[in-house]
């Protein structure tokens, strides 16, 4: 456990394992914590490499927003930091998108691709005619107990563990979450005929109650040149917290059918 220095700026790691290098993307304020069961099942046969992101976790924050680019070029600089010419890449929601820009803009450093919940643009997520926007999670209070089927499920014990983590504070919960659904809501906007360019293997991973419609998965599966498409039963968005082993299971065979295939 260390920091490690991308663009000038200390962020949070932990590198774990031997063996082929795999490194880890998290989601759209999340910290390693949510991927901690998936990283831990690979590190039993691989070096797994995990980093959180300016604002996430342990890393503090930047001024100014977040963009998807911002974390291609971080991700860039990460592999460079760490010699690692390429690696498989395991990327959840907002690091499932960063994953996706890598092998296509750069797909000599992407062995493979698992990109959990991922999406093309603001118009995948399931929308309210209300008010003709996406349907996203509000941030509930710390400590707030939500008993839903729906992808706020996830929401709570994340602020829980950004006020036990941050170097910011607790209070500064309310900003990154701004800043993440400013992010989400006019972002990525990916042309489906350019995953064409992510030559490498990839598996698209998504929860069939997932806030990211599953034929939009279906989509992004579809476009890519080598994919395979999962969706996991009885899931939602947070499908790396309800269904982590069954998950993990699944990149297990992928990976190991990529390297062996």
């Amino acid at each position: 456990m260390a920091n490690v220095r991308i663009g000038g700026v200390d962020l949070y790691e932990e590198v774990t394992g031997t063996g082929e290098p795999v490194v880890m993307l998290h989601g759209g304020f999340c910290s390693l914590e949510s991927l901690a069961p998936i990283a831990g099942a690979l590190a039993a046969s691989r070096r797994v490499h995990a980093y959180e992101r300016p604002g996430h976790g342990r890393s503090a924050d930047i001024a100014g927003g977040y963009s998807y680019e911002s974390g291609v070029a971080d991700a860039l600089a990460y592999l460079d930091a760490h010699d690692l010419a390429d690696a498989h890449i395991v990327g959840y929601s907002d690091g499932a998108i960063i994953g996706l820009l890598l092998a296509m803009q750069h797909p000599e450093r992407v062995r493979t691709l698992t990109a959990i919940s991922a999406n093309l643009d603001p118009s995948a997520y399931d929308r309210d005619p209300a008010v003709n926007g996406p349907i996203l999670p509000a941030l509930p209070p710390a400590g707030r107990a939500v008993h839903s089927p729906e992808a706020q499920d996830r929401v709570s014990p994340e602020r829980e563990a950004f006020e036990r983590l941050s170097p910011d504070g607790a209070a500064h919960a309310d900003a990154v979450w701004e800043k993440c659904m400013r992010l989400w809501t006019t972002e990525p906007h990916i042309d489906p005929t350019d995953l064409a360019r992510a030559t490498s293997p990839v598996l698209v991973l998504a929860g069939d109650r997932d806030t990211v419609r599953p034929l939009h998965s279906l989509r992004i599966a579809a476009a890519l040149p080598n994919a395979r498409l999962g969706l996991i039963p009885g899931t939602t968005h947070g499908l790396v917290a309800e269904k982590p082993a069954f998950v993990a299971a699944l990149i297990e065979d992928f990976l190991g059918e990529a390297v062996t295939g």
